[in-house]
This record gives structure tokens, C-alpha cells and sequence, in this order.
């Protein structure tokens, strides 16, 4: 039986962006979680050098694998053997890897509704079922082990993510040891997306494997590494799992693209230049949140980490595609429609993303706050 999934809707507002902008009109992409700024330079340089030194092919780095081990040794206190990670291209294919390697179809899989669009969309495609579970002001949009310890019967598997898109909530340590505790007792399988690791404006991010060892973890470089063209990501794996999830890597993806392996090692060593964006990150979340009250914009999810702010327009609109579309047309500046995150309450939820450049935020924020100021209110 074919697989029917829901369209990606922030996909067709950049599409109407872009298509504004070929008009001459002035555009602001707020609707894409990719930040403004490019690869680190000196990841750049390298790359040209290999350009014209290596002919490249199908290839796996050992030296890239032995720093992500190191990496999370540093970041995490935790040890993971490289063998247990597979180099994919990017965290889409590393998402998809885990789910096809570990579920068949027809099983159940929890995760918290806001989500990113494509958890839901993916597991439809792998005819596996999401289990939608409604997260609220209450639980700070995220997933809880009580909430998790209810759902009957127990799902086969649970993806979560901290910081979250698109609310940029973080699961707190004990929540997440909550978690972990529940999966082991009811053997339910974790996948925790970490993309946004890195970026935090609370503390540091914690990784699910300080809590659940066994767990698989998807990561990137396409945010804290600024490298989304580049289309590299990782997932771990535990030890058991690493022969079945190479298979299914070679079969379906062959390797990571080998210009980015080389490039992304010397990104990891780039720190100076990509905490420089998470400063600017972090300013142009505090000019947003500065701005919320004059937009009318009082609900909101906390803004912990990733770019996002996720925002209740529910007193001016329950149709959040159309009020997308009409935001861009009439100031250029493009937001998410929440029905991508939420189909059941997303209808009064926008999102944006601040991982543009400061002077896009405040001319953002120009346009934004009289645009607002005069939208009608639902009665």
C-alpha cells in the first residue's frame, strides 16, 4: 500500500519567497531553519585543496569518526567506540537509517505534537504509525516520561528532541533520566535528534546517551556547523546494531558525500568561528523577544536553544498558511506555518527562525511590529 504524507507547507511559503524576490521585492527568510552564514573558512579552504587533489568516490572517513568520538568524550563525558557511528548525508538520511533499521512496518512510535514535520511524515513513509502525543504550555512542548509511561500499549520506539524544532525547548537532565527509565522498563526503543546541539542559551545540551547508552542518536553538521548544503550528518548506533545499520547505509545512501567528510573534520576544530554565530544567534533572540510584546505576541514557547521562536496567534487567526502567506506579501518577511508542526493545533502557530543576520532581524522586526499592530483580532 502507498504511503500518503502531508506536505512540507514552509516549503511552498519560501517557494512563493523566492519567487517574490525574482520580482524585485525585498525578502526576509525567516520561514527556513538554516543559518545565514556559510561553512567555516577554513573548511572551505581545505575543500578547495581537495578539489584539486583527490578525485574523491565511494568513502567513509576513519579520521572523522575517531574526532566525533573524541567530540563526544569532551562535550558529554561519554565514550562511543567510532565504529559505532555511520557519516550520512545529513540528518534527513540519518533519521530514515534509524527508523528502517529498527521498526517494521506497522509499529508505533511516540512522539511529542509540536514536531518537527518530517518525524511524523517519515514514519508514514516507512508505513510505521506515529503516535501524536499533545505537548503543551503545561509540559514546555515536550515529551514527558509520565505522559510516555501512559500511552498503551507501549509504542515500539520514541523520538525525541532537545533543543526542539520548532520551539527550541530543551528536556531538562532529570526529565531525561525519567525518560530513559520508562523506554528501559518498557522496552522502548530512543531515537534522540540532536541537531541543534550547541546551540543553547540556557546551559549546555545534554545527549540522551548520558541517560540511555543503547539509544540512537541523529546529529549534523547543517546547524551549530553552519554547513547545510553540504548534506553531512552521523548517527549512532549502539554496538549490536552497527553491522545491520551499515547495510542498510550502503543500500540505500552508499556513503556521505567525500568533499564534505573532509571539510567537516576541520570544522569541528573551527570553534572560535561558530560560537562567534551562536553570539549573534543569541542577540538576535534577545531583539525578538524584546520586540514580542509590541507584535501582540504574548504566547510563546521558551526559546532554550536551537533559532526559533514559535508563537500563539491563535487571538488573530486559526488558518496559520494563510496568515503566512498574507504576512509575506504584505512586509517580505517569510515565516513557518504552524500546521506543519501541529496538524491539530498549528492552525494558531507560526514560527520563526532569527539564524538570519542581526540587520535582517531588525529590519524584520521593522516591518513586523505595525504589520501587527493593526491585525484584526478573532472575536
Amino acid at each position: 500500500m502507498r504511503a500518503e504524507i502531508d506536505p512540507f507547507h514552509a516549503i511552498s511559503i519560501g517557494r512563493l519567497a523566492y519567487a517574490l524576490q525574482a520580482e524585485g521585492r525585498s525578502i526576509i527568510h525567516m520561514e527556513y531553519g538554516q543559518p545565514s552564514t556559510g561553512a567555516p573558512k577554513a573548511a572551505i579552504a581545505v575543500a578547495h585543496r581537495v578539489l584539486d587533489t583527490d578525485a574523491m568516490g565511494y568513502w567513509e572517513s576513519p579520521q572523522l569518526k575517531d574526532r566525533l568520538a573524541k567530540h563526544y568524550a569532551e562535550i558529554y563525558g561519554v565514550a562511543v567506540a567510532p565504529e559505532r557511528f555511520i557519516l550520512t548525508c545529513g540528518a534527513s538520511p540519518a533519521l530514515v537509517l534509524a527508523l528502517a533499521s529498527n521498526f517494521s512496518p506497522g509499529d508505533r512510535v511516540a512522539l511529542a505534537r509540536p514536531g518537527y514535520v518530517a518525524y511524523r511524515n517519515s514514519l508514514k513513509a516507512l508505513h510505521l504509525t506515529p503516535v501524536e502525543m499533545a505537548c503543551g504550555p503545561e509540559q514546555r512542548f515536550q515529551l514527558t516520561a509520565a505522559a510516555l509511561a501512559e500511552v498503551m500499549p507501549a509504542p515500539a520506539g520514541v523520538i525525541i528532541a532537545s533543543p526542539a524544532n520548532p520551539t527550541g525547548t530543551v528536556i531538562e537532565p532529570a526529565e531525561m533520566a525519567a525518560i530513559a527509565k520508562v523506554c528501559q522498563e518498557r522496552n522502548i526503543r530512543i531515537i534522540s535528534d540532536e541537531i541543534y546541539h550547541g546551540l543553547s542559551y540556557t546551559g549546555p545540551s545534554r545527549s540522551m546517551l548520558e541517560f540511555a547508552p543503547d539509544c540512537l542518536v541523529v546529529n549534523s553538521f547543517s546547524k551549530y556547523f553552519s554547513m547545510v548544503g553540504w548534506r553531512l550528518g552521523w548517527l549512532v548506533v549502539p554496538d549490536d546494531q552497527t553491522q545491520r545499520a551499515r547495510a542498510y547505509m550502503a543500500n540505500l545512501f552508499l556513503t556521505a558525500p567525500s568533499l564534505s567528510q573532509h571539510a567537516g573534520l576541520v570544522a569541528m576544530d573551527s570553534r572560535e568561528e561558530l560560537e562567534g554565530h551562536v553570539a549573534a544567534y543569541r542577540e538576535n533572540r534577545a531583539l525578538m523577544l524584546a520586540a514580542l510584546p509590541a507584535m501582540g505576541l504574548a504566547s510563546i514557547a521558551p526559546p532554550d536553544g536551537a533559532f526559533y521562536i514559535y508563537a500563539n496567534i491563535g487571538h488573530l487567526t486559526e488558518h496559520s498558511l494563510a496568515f503566512c502567506e498574507s504576512l509575506l506579501r504584505d512586509t517580505g518577511v517569510a515565516a513557518a506555518p504552524g500546521i506543519d508542526f501541529d496538524p491539530v493545533n498549528g492552525g494558531r502557530f507560526i514560527r520563526f527562525s532569527f539564524a538570519v543576520s542581526t540587520p535582517e532581524v531588525q529590519e524584520a522586526l521593522r516591518r513586523l511590529i505595525p504589520w501587527f499592530a493593526v491585525r484584526p483580532r478573532l472575536t
